[in-house]
Formats: structure tokens, C-alpha cells, sequence
């Protein structure tokens, strides 16, 4: 009798808990993907802004993470993200001290995964939905209003302004129509001719929004069973609004591998992840091999410029030891994480994008698997977006809530700490 009242009363914690809203978390989470746009209108509306105005921001955000999760407490769950923040760590000391230059951005790209994934992890389903469906929606319908009037869109963020005074990128001569530079695109570029550039919404600049709709994609693929029709419709209405209009090859070819992937990743075992990294880049190996010359702003250009900057990489870049030359390797992913953490710095994040998420249930597997595609595809044609606060936030925080998603720790910690209270004294 007494075993069946205490397994109601923790499936009647779980259904609380389910129901719950976490609004620190919340709060914390849509700013990561908002405050780009809100500091742009700020900008032009308001008063001029710098980038020390987005480094206040983020740092907010971190500090705000990382008080959440010591508030909860370290718990023997969490020692992966915490020896890979203090990996970072070491290593960003050891770059620092070796080449007698400041460099942080890798501890920092870091540092935000551990902060999402930590708060992810006491998160509950409805924070987590209620997240992406603000998240959607807001995405939605600036996007509709970039592609419906884009001199109202330019009017509310002034986005080449904005990335001139707090990143330091000038608008070039032949831009009048305000928006960020590189979203223009260029004759002979993929696009479906929806709209004259390429779409932003409120990230104001193309590759976040592309990478968002990646993680769109991974949301969809975990909570699929668990989502109402009208959720799917806006998930899925944002997802091909943001193809049709946003030109992202990447993407187009992620979400339709991932059609496909709903069905086989859960059939999959989730330490094959660990072929997955090796597997791409052979691939690129390959690819640059068959078309050594190309070198353009296509799919197999981009994989070529990456395969050139692998092949050229010396024994000083593995070792970390060329850290002044990262600025020319934005654009490749795999050789900014060597050159900004060392060879050593790639092998454990390779480790950790595969390790650390859970891989029990067919959801848990869905996200597992779709996570390593959409991050080492990435890094192949991309370089730092993928460690984007806008978009790091959000995915973060759904691969540390699918990670104990079969058995919340709030519920189990809530448990165990009454279970304790009873233990007479």
C-alpha cells in the first residue's frame, strides 16, 4: 500500500513538473535568442550602442546560467559539462600563456554550452515548448514582415547600422538598402527568387537564421508525439518559410536528410555518432579531391576552402601555437576549433557532441543524432555561427532537457531530498 501511494505521488510530481514553468530559465533563454533585435532598435531609435553593450548582454546571460545551476546545486550528472568547462578552461590558459595573446572566444563558446545544457537540465517540458513557440512565433513574423515590406523591416532594426557600431563592420558603398552586407547575396547564388536578398528576421543577419532553422528541425525531431497541430504548423511553417527564402543550402539538405532520419535514428545506437565527424570529413576529402579548384561561395566550394585550410594546417596551428592567424579561419569550422583550442580542443569536443547527450529512448536518439549531423555538416561549410549565442541558447537548452527528459531531476531531486527528510534523525 505504502509503495503504491509513494510511486502516485511521484507520478503526480512528474505530471507537476511536466506543467511546470521555469521562468528564470525562460527569461534567460529568449533573451539569448531576442536581444540582438532589441539592441538594434535600441540603436537606431534610441542611442547609439557599442559592442560593449553586447558584451553586457551576454555576460548577463552567463552569469545569470551559471547562478541558476550553482543555486541548484553540482550533482555527479553534471560532471561532463563541468570537466569540459574546465578543459576549455586549461586550454585557453595554455593559449594565452604560449602565444602572449588574449584569447578567450573558445572558453566563452564553451562556457555557453555549459550554461544551456546545465539550465536545460531543470528545465521542464512546458518551459522548453513554451520557449520554442515564442522563439517561432517571433521569428515568424518578422520574417513576414522582412519578405512583405523590407523598407519597414530595415526601419524598425537598421541592421548594417547595427553591426557597424557594435561589431565594427562598415557598410559598404554599393549597400543602400540598410541591411547587413552579406545578406545581399550575388548573381549566381543559390536562391528559390522568393525575395531580392537573403532573409534575417530578428537575428538581422542570414547564416543565424539559417542556422536557427536547424534547430527547429532537432526540436521537431524530439518532441514530434509530444507537440499539438498547431504547434507542428507553426514549427513547420517557419522551417520552409525560412528555406524558401534564406537560400541555405546547408540547411535544405539537412532538413531533408531529416525527413528520413525520424524513422532510422532511433534505430540507430547513439555511439555511431562517433563515425559521424570522421565520416564528413572524408567526405569533404573527397569531394575536394574530385574538384580541387573550387573555391566559390557554393556547397563544394566551401567544403574545398575548408579541405585547403586542413591541408595547410602545421605542427604550430595543431598545437595551438598560431593563435594571431584565427581571424582567416571564421569561415571553417573545423580549423578555428584547432587553431583556437589545439588538436586537442577539436578531439573533445568531438567527444562531448557525441558523449553527452542521452541516447535511451528513441527521442533521446532522434536529438543525439540530428544534433552531431547539424553541428559537424556545419562545421564543414561554416565556421563560428554554430557557437552563436542566438542559436547555441536554444539548442543547448533542449539537448540538456532531452538529456534527462525520461526522468526529469527535478522530480528525482524533489524525491530524494523528501525521501531524506523522513530518514529519522
Amino acid at each position: 500500500m505504502a509503495k503504491a501511494c509513494g510511486s502516485r505521488g511521484r507520478q503526480m510530481r512528474s505530471l507537476t513538473d511536466k506543467q511546470r514553468i521555469d521562468y528564470p530559465i525562460l527569461a534567460i533563454t529568449l533573451f539569448s535568442v531576442l536581444y540582438n533585435c532589441i539592441l538594434a532598435y535600441i540603436n537606431h531609435n534610441i542611442m547609439p550602442l557599442s559592442i560593449s553593450h553586447v558584451v553586457l548582454c551576454e555576460g548577463l546571460m552567463m552569469i545569470s546560467s551559471v547562478a541558476f545551476i550553482l543555486k541548484k546545486g553540482i550533482y555527479e550528472e553534471d560532471l561532463p559539462i563541468v570537466l569540459f568547462l574546465g578543459f576549455a578552461l586549461v586550454i585557453t590558459i595554455y593559449i594565452i600563456v604560449f602565444n602572449r595573446l588574449t584569447f578567450i572566444d573558445q572558453f566563452r563558446n564553451i562556457l555557453i554550452i555549459f550554461a544551456f545544457a546545465g539550465i536545460g537540465s531543470w528545465a521542464s517540458e512546458r518551459t522548453v515548448k513554451l520557449a520554442f513557440r515564442i522563439a517561432c512565433t517571433a521569428v515568424l513574423l518578422f520574417l513576414v514582415c522582412e519578405i512583405v515590406s523590407t523598407p519597414f523591416y530595415v526601419s524598425l532594426f537598421h541592421p548594417g547600422e547595427y553591426f557597424e557600431n557594435t561589431r565594427g563592420i562598415k557598410q559598404v558603398s554599393f549597400n543602400s538598402t540598410g541591411l547587413f552586407a552579406n545578406a545581399l547575396g550575388f548573381q549566381g547564388r543559390f536562391s528559390f527568387g522568393l525575395i531580392d536578398h537573403r532573409s534575417s528576421s530578428i537575428f538581422l543577419e542570414q547564416v543565424s537564421l539559417a542556422n536557427f532553422c536547424g534547430v527547429i528541425v532537432i526540436y521537431l525531431l524530439s518532441f514530434w508525439p509530444k507537440l499539438a497541430l498547431l504547434e507542428k504548423a507553426l514549427c513547420i511553417s517557419t522551417v520552409l518559410l525560412i528555406l524558401l527564402t534564406n537560400d541555405t543550402r546547408t540547411m535544405l539538405i539537412f532538413s531533408c536528410v531529416s525527413i528520413g532520419g525520424y524513422f532510422l535514428f532511433p534505430k540507430i545506437p547513439k555511439a555511431f555518432n562517433l563515425t559521424l565527424m570522421p565520416v564528413i570529413i572524408l567526405i569533404g576529402f573527397f569531394v575536394h579531391f574530385m574538384k580541387p579548384d573550387e573555391v566559390g561561395d557554393n556547397f563544394t566550394g566551401r567544403i574545398g576552402v575548408t579541405i585547403k585550410k586542413m591541408l595547410d594546417l602545421d605542427i604550430q596551428a595543431i598545437l595551438g601555437l598560431s593563435i594571431s592567424r584565427i581571424g582567416e579561419f571564421a569561415d571553417s569550422g573545423y580549423v578555428y576549433l584547432i587553431y583556437g583550442s589545439t588538436i586537442f580542443g577539436l578531439i573533445v569536443f568531438w567527444l562531448f557532441v557525441c558523449l553527452y547527450p542521452a541516447g535511451r529512448t528513441a527521442a533521446q536518439r532522434r536529438c543525439a543524432h540530428s544534433l552531431s549531423l547539424f553541428i559537424f555538416l556545419n562545421m564543414m561549410i561554416g565556421g563560428t555561427a554554430i557557437f552563436s549565442i542566438k542559436i547555441a541558447g536554444l539548442l543547448w537548452l533542449l539537448v540538456g532537457y532531452m538529456r534527462v527528459s525520461d526522468n526529469p531531476r527535478a522530480v528525482r531531486v524533489q524525491s530524494e531530498n523528501l525521501n531524506e527528510s523522513r530518514v529519522p534523525g
